[in-house]
């Protein structure tokens, strides 16, 4: 089994008591559709927050195409999203200049690495704003 996925059965499975913690910071789960295939696509995601909204960094290690899960919100951006044992629909939006700025700066505090992975790439990485729909 591939470690995403054995870190995805885990978080659902207990709530979020095993794999919310990764590797000193915090981990929720985001459910995309997939852009080609229509199927759902899972997986674990290091997030900040910003009042109520959750944030995540479309980082793919500094690469310098962006992950599939952003391209997939790209396409729809409907989610579902678990943080702990909370389950909810959200709708993504990239976040502007503005707002970018002072989200960074709550995602490094996260995991400093992404100050790095901007560094390997030309792409300006995107910080996605989950908004908790209803």
């Amino acid at each position: 089994m591939l470690f995403g996925q054995e870190h995805v059965d885990k978080y659902k499975a207990t709530d979020g008591q095993e794999g919310h913690d990764w590797q000193g910071t915090q981990c929720l789960l985001l459910t995309t559709k997939g852009r080609k295939s229509g199927e759902p696509r899972e997986l674990p995601l290091i997030y900040g927050k910003s009042g109520e909204d959750y944030l995540i960094v479309a980082s793919k290690g500094g690469a310098d195409e962006p992950p599939a899960w952003y391209l997939n919100l790209q396409a729809d951006p409907t989610a579902e999203v678990q943080v702990w044992g909370d389950r909810f629909k959200a709708r993504a939006r990239v976040a502007t200049p503005d707002e970018k700025a002072e989200m960074w700066k709550t995602m490094t505090a996260e995991w400093p690495a992404y100050d790095d992975y901007q560094k390997k790439t030309d792409r300006e990485i995107p910080i996605i704003v989950l908004e908790r729909e209803g």
